[in-house]
């Protein structure tokens, strides 16, 4: 089976991927998805094995503008899907609210977000979120650019960071997770809303310290390192399948979400490529590094696409800390 998390470079450098299907002389259907590259590996795999059990007939555009830049392009009517690394905010709801674009909120798998530095790092064993804080803050910008100056006892060497650009999902929960505040950060660090840039960052510099998407570690982890966090339980726990679906690795495990609108279910491929998602989805969504939901919840996603319930079961303001069973648990009440 296919490496699907490893990204073509022609894919990087156009800034999304068009996976490629046979090509036959009658006209194609085409569904266009956009929005987080934490859900690229994810959206990628589905849109391969969909367009193979299709036969050329439908092709599928995978994107990754980030969370931020897929939900402006959905809210514009211009993507039948939109890939999610956290749920749709209250700007966003309005902004699709007064174009007249009406969706679906169906989650997919967990991730979990992982803080990574290079193999050649040998004084980081585990960090705190006043740790990752002191790092990412905003009144670190020009502050704090050395190792020692997070903890004392470690080198005086440049701090070297490496992390998601303001578009990007993953950026806004680990600002909120860490800062207290969705989008507070420091600006002066390496930004990308592709996350292949920041593993390359990541591997390329003995100071680097990243954070990214499961996947994207799980593609590369004998070139990085990713650091236990310190638990609200005091506990350090490494970013894994089982601590995830334990709820151990907190606060850094969050649910990955698409966003289908209802127009374009209204197309028969469309059903089709959901129904598709939300049953092989699972196991495409563990080859390629997450965390597969439970039967039940995607049972549950696809009674409520066929119901066809619009809306988001989340308020429209950043979370932190959502376990697999509070998500069930949230999905199973509307």
């Amino acid at each position: 089976m296919k490496l699907w998390h490893k990204l073509s470079a022609s894919a990087v450098l156009m800034g999304f991927a068009a996976v490629a299907a046979p090509q036959f002389a009658h006209a194609q259907s085409v569904i266009k998805i956009d929005g987080s590259s934490t859900v690229f590996p994810i959206a990628e795999a589905v849109a391969e094995e969909f367009q193979i059990s299709k036969k050329g007939k439908v092709r599928v555009t995978v994107g990754i503008a980030g969370t931020g830049g897929g939900f402006k392009r959905f809210c514009r009517g211009e993507t039948d899907i939109s890939n999610a690394s956290r749920p749709i905010l209250k700007e966003e709801m309005q902004a699709c609210a007064a174009a007249g674009i009406k969706y679906m909120e169906l989650p997919v798998a967990f991730d979990a977000l992982t803080v990574v530095v290079n193999p050649q790092n040998n004084w980081v064993q585990s960090l705190t979120v006043a740790d990752l804080k002191k790092m990412w803050e905003p009144g670190a910008q020009g502050r704090v650019s050395k190792w020692n100056q997070v903890r004392s006892e470690w080198p005086a060497q440049p701090l070297m960071l490496f992390g998601p650009g303001a578009d990007s999902g993953t950026f806004d929960y680990f600002t909120e997770a860490v800062n207290g505040k969705a989008k507070a950060s420091r600006g002066d660090y390496t930004a990308s809303e592709d996350d292949n840039v920041l593993v390359q960052g990541v591997e390329n510099n003995k100071n680097a310290l990243g954070y990214f998407g499961y996947a994207y570690y799980i593609a590369h982890k004998d070139k990085m390192r990713a650091v236990p966090i310190v638990n609200p339980a005091g506990k350090q726990v490494g970013p894994s399948i089982d601590a995830v679906n334990d709820g151990s690795y907190s606060p850094l495990s969050r649910p990955l979400f698409i966003y289908v609108r209802e127009s374009a279910a209204a197309r028969p491929e469309v059903q089709e490529f959901i129904r598709f998602y939300l049953t092989d989805g699972a196991a495409l969504a563990k080859e390629v590094g997450y965390v597969p939901l439970p039967a039940e919840a995607y049972k549950l996603a696809l009674k409520h696409f066929g119901a066809k319930k619009l809306g988001t079961v989340f308020g429209g303001v950043p979370e932190v800390g959502v376990t697999i069973d509070a998500l069930l648990a949230r999905e199973g009440k509307l």
